[in-house]
């Protein structure tokens, strides 16, 4: 859901009794929503809804999906979703309200700032069911220190913000009731700034030092999936435990 304010949007996930995870429908719904703001807005924040940022894919859809055959459509993925993010003109603000896992982290990576509430957790589980992150883990790797993203993918232990501030997850950590007073104050003060000059500076940090190629990374992460899925079945033995309600190593 789409909140436009004077100068910027607030973007909403709205899937609380599912942790935010983005089902068909949800990554369809962003994608309608990034289209719709592109060039009307110098800044959107993302949020979530109730206690959850985002838990990313909703690996209960994807597993129902895959056990009926249904092929996953390629325009409405979870990567396409990513990679409109980092394509889009306007400046993201990450509004980290709650948990985020996986995919939520990966938002929070592609997000161009991150703002975190002292409820804020972030992790990544995927390990606890021996699957490699496909999208959070080069998009970590990518914006933390090697040491901190292997923290975060081998024990699968979430951080608080204080820890993401200091590893440089996200930007700051303020108190819960403050975080969209704070995340709608830094996008007003964005939004004020020339369109142009934002997207072509947003293009620049993807570009120097180094140019990053977001999709590339991307199929890389699956690609690590797929040789994973070649040597053993612990990925998909996981997936269906996880799809029957069971607890999983590592999750908490």
């Amino acid at each position: 859901m789409v909140e436009e304010k004077e100068g910027y949007a607030v973007l909403r996930i709205n899937r609380p009794d599912k942790r935010n995870a983005m089902s068909k429908a949800a990554r369809a719904q962003m994608l309608a929503a990034l289209k719709t703001l592109e060039g009307r807005y110098g800044a959107v924040v993302i949020t979530g809804t109730d206690t959850s940022f985002c838990a990313g894919m909703d690996l209960k859809e994807a597993s129902a999906d895959r056990e009926a055959g249904v092929e996953p459509d390629p325009a409405t993925s979870w990567n396409a979703v990513n990679e409109a993010l980092r394509a889009h003109p306007s400046i993201f603000i990450a509004a980290v309200n709650g948990v985020a896992l996986g995919g939520g982290v990966t938002l929070i990576n592609i997000c161009d700032l991150a703002i975190a509430s002292d409820r804020a957790s972030m992790g990544m589980p995927e390990m606890g069911f021996a699957t490699y992150p496909g999208l959070a883990g080069p998009s970590t790797q990518y914006s933390l220190p090697r040491k901190h993203a292997a923290w975060m993918m081998f024990t699968t232990e979430r951080v608080d913000g204080e820890t993401a501030v200091r590893w440089g997850l996200v930007n700051k950590v303020v108190p819960h009731e403050k975080l969209l007073l704070e995340a709608e104050a830094v996008a007003a003060k964005i939004g004020q700034f020339n369109q142009v000059a934002l997207s072509v500076s947003k293009r620049a940090m993807d570009e120097v030092p180094v140019k990053i190629d977001w999709a590339a990374a991307f199929e890389y992460g699956v690609e690590k999936n797929r040789e994973i899925g070649r040597n053993t079945t612990a990925a998909n033995e996981g997936l269906a435990r996880f799809s029957k309600g069971e607890r999983l190593v590592g999750q908490g």
